[in-house]
């Protein structure tokens, strides 16, 4: 494994953190390098489930070490919570299996409010956020005034930078959008005390990765969103704000290109996608409904529904190319189960003309109509598989087709929720 990434190849809710999950088993260390607590990651092991924002889906394993990575936004309130909700489903929590780098951004009290009242400024053209300060933590941190984990720990530090930003955030957030100021005092106290309960989950997580992969330790790379969620390759403008495509590894975790051996893209077997923006194969009927309620797709982290189509190939060979993938991770391939014919895009028709490439303009995007090819289904069977050979016949030709036409080998299959219910048919 060495290092090994495994990202969203699609919008998002792919069901990385079941495979991050799945394959922690074998690494050492399991890292976050992109987001914040606007992720949602679901693991079932046995007969219960976990819902994990934003610490790492590898926490679940006792002996791993967990790392939240320079790129990840932290808030400091959901981060306890989570740790809170953890030790309740009788997962223990410590500073020797979490750690948290002293370069990560911080969220403040006005990027959430920030966040919110943007959103309702733009009316009917909003971005359709999580409202958690995600976007306006990033957008301090490249306007050089943000404050990281690091400064939460010199409480003068805090004081000299908190008063600059409160005092400039106050009149954002009074003159431009007409909200309530924030109280200094009350801001600082309550993140002085944060930095006194995060002392000592802080590292130079940079040095512990280096070292890791150094001598010889294998190191499992965990993105959150996906990769047409990525802020220069996704549907911008909605989009996330970091980058969680394979290339992100590199800046958000502090490692070198050289040190990432494999990227395993996670793909559902349709399409779904949460929020605006265009869906070529959006399915609007009784069949997109079916998807829906079948594969309970509705958010981790915000409970919305989220939009079911059929699979896009036009969009996985994509994040193939963006993140050079040498795998597939493909799930949910019971959910299709039961349906007579399934249908799979492999182009586009853009204003008369074939294309199968993704278009960066969403004025272009939506106006592609895709292009289908139809396979037979198979039936429930396939949740029992616990091999290739098990699996429907027509289920493998499914999951063939999708390696010749992405020119990349499906190395996981998930057939079910459950951490059992998935099987490797290809080294990856």
């Amino acid at each position: 494994m060495s290092g090994l990434v495994v990202i969203g190849a699609q919008w998002g809710d792919e069901g990385k953190g079941k495979i991050t999950d799945f394959l922690a088993e074998g690494a050492d260390v399991v890292v976050r390098y992109q987001g914040g607590n606007n992720a949602g990651h679901t693991v079932e092991v046995l007969d219960k489930k976990y819902k994990l924002h934003l610490i790492p889906s590898g926490i679940l394993y006792d002996t791993k070490l967990c790392v939240i990575g320079n790129g990840v936004v932290i808030d400091p309130k959901a981060f306890f919570d989570e740790l809170s909700y953890l030790e309740k489903e009788g997962v223990k929590v410590s500073e020797d299996k979490l750690i948290v780098s002293d370069r990560a951004h911080v969220i403040m009290p006005y990027h959430k409010l920030i966040d919110r009242l943007s959103e309702q400024m733009r009316g009917n053209k909003d971005i359709g956020t999580t409202g958690k300060g995600i976007g306006p933590c990033y957008t301090d941190k490249h306007e050089r005034t943000g404050i990281r984990v690091c400064d939460l720990l010199n409480k003068e530090t805090l004081k000299e930078k908190l008063e600059i930003n409160i005092a400039a955030k106050n009149r954002i957030i009074k003159e431009v959008y007409g909200g309530e100021e924030l109280n200094f005092d009350e801001v600082y106290k309550e993140y002085v005390e944060y930095g006194e309960r995060l002392r000592p989950f802080v590292k130079d997580t940079s040095v512990v990765l280096y070292d890791a992969i150094k001598s010889g330790k294998k190191v499992l790379f965990e993105g959150a969103q996906g990769t047409l969620l990525d802020i220069d390759y996704g549907t911008y403008p909605y989009v996330t704000s970091s980058h969680p495509i394979s290339g992100g590894v590199c800046v958000g975790a502090g490692i070198g290109p050289t040190m990432i051996t494999n990227a395993i893209g996670v793909c559902k077997a349709y399409t779904t996608r949460v929020g605006k923006g265009p869906f070529p194969t959006e399915l609007f009927d009784e069949m997109g409904d079916y998807i829906r309620e079948k594969g309970f797709e509705y958010g981790t982290t915000t409970g919305r529904a989220r939009r079911c189509g059929w699979l896009d190939l036009v969009i996985l060979k994509y994040a193939v190319r963006i993140s050079g993938l040498t795998s597939l991770a493909i799930t949910k391939l019971d959910t299709l189960a039961g349906i007579e014919k399934i249908k799979v895009c492999v182009g586009y028709e853009l204003d008369g003309k074939v294309i199968d490439y993704f278009p960066a303009s969403l004025e272009d995007l939506e106006r592609c109509k895709p292009i289908y090819k139809e396979f037979e289904g198979w039936d429930n069977s396939v949740e029992g598989a616990k091999t290739f050979d098990d699996l429907h016949e027509n289920a493998k030709k499914y999951l063939r087709f999708i390696e010749e036409y992405t020119g990349t080998r499906v190395s996981i299959v998930s057939v079910g929720p459950n951490r059992s219910q998935t099987m490797v048919i290809n080294k990856f």
